[in-house]
């Protein structure tokens, strides 16, 4: 079992952007992270599941070169819809 606040293994993450795969589903998440924030309850339900049950709070690192830290998940969330990198992790 993992901590809540931990991202996902890359088998977990392969699970989870399973549901995602299809681009217009991550797109259409994209969409209402731009409307409503990360505090959209259907957001955060997926952002606590990509963490295992809870949101990083502070400051993350991520797995990209070139930008390894985000602010927030939040921030790093947006990163991925802005970038249309729907499928990156952390």
């Amino acid at each position: 079992v993992q901590q809540p606040g931990t991202p996902l293994s890359n088998h977990e993450y392969r699970q989870f952007f399973r549901s995602l795969r299809a681009t217009n589903r991550a797109s259409t998440a994209c969409h209402l992270r731009a409307l409503y924030g990360c505090q959209n309850p259907l957001l955060r339900r997926l952002d606590e599941y990509e963490n295992h049950g809870a949101i990083p709070k502070g400051s993350i690192c991520s797995e990209l070169p070139g930008t390894p830290f985000f602010p927030s998940f939040c921030a790093f969330a947006f990163y991925r819809c802005i970038m249309k990198r729907y499928f990156i992790k952390v």
